[in-house]
């Protein structure tokens, strides 16, 4: 099987709230707005994230996004006003943080450690 592309749905009741979220986290508003239904931000040529609103997609998702510096994103976030968790090892040479969207999606933001 070939793919190009990802698109990883999250699930969401109120698709205003939680785009006005993803864009404070982001940095910026979707790249691709399909419907009235949906919102969706390309991350890198082949890899987006998409809300998708309506109950019956409603579920806890979790994602990982790798992020070349952890600290420097969390302060751009937090600036922004994004909540985010604390920064914190995992496995060898890793440290992440995780950060929760209005409908208590989770997304693990990781990075390799400094001094790893």
């Amino acid at each position: 099987m070939s793919s190009e592309h990802l698109f990883a749905g999250i699930g969401v009741a109120d698709l205003a709230a939680s785009r006005e979220f993803y864009e404070r986290l982001l940095g910026r508003p979707p790249d691709l707005v399909p419907n009235d239904r949906e919102a969706a931000w390309q991350l890198h040529a082949g890899a987006w994230i998409v809300l998708i609103a309506g109950e019956e997609r409603l579920g806890p998702t979790q994602h990982t996004l790798l992020v070349r510096d952890l600290d420097r994103f969390l302060v751009e976030v937090s600036a922004r006003g994004v909540e985010t968790g604390p920064a914190e090892p995992v496995g060898e040479g890793m440290r992440q943080s995780i950060v929760v969207d209005p409908d208590g999606n989770r997304l693990k933001v990781a990075a390799p450690a400094a001094d790893a």
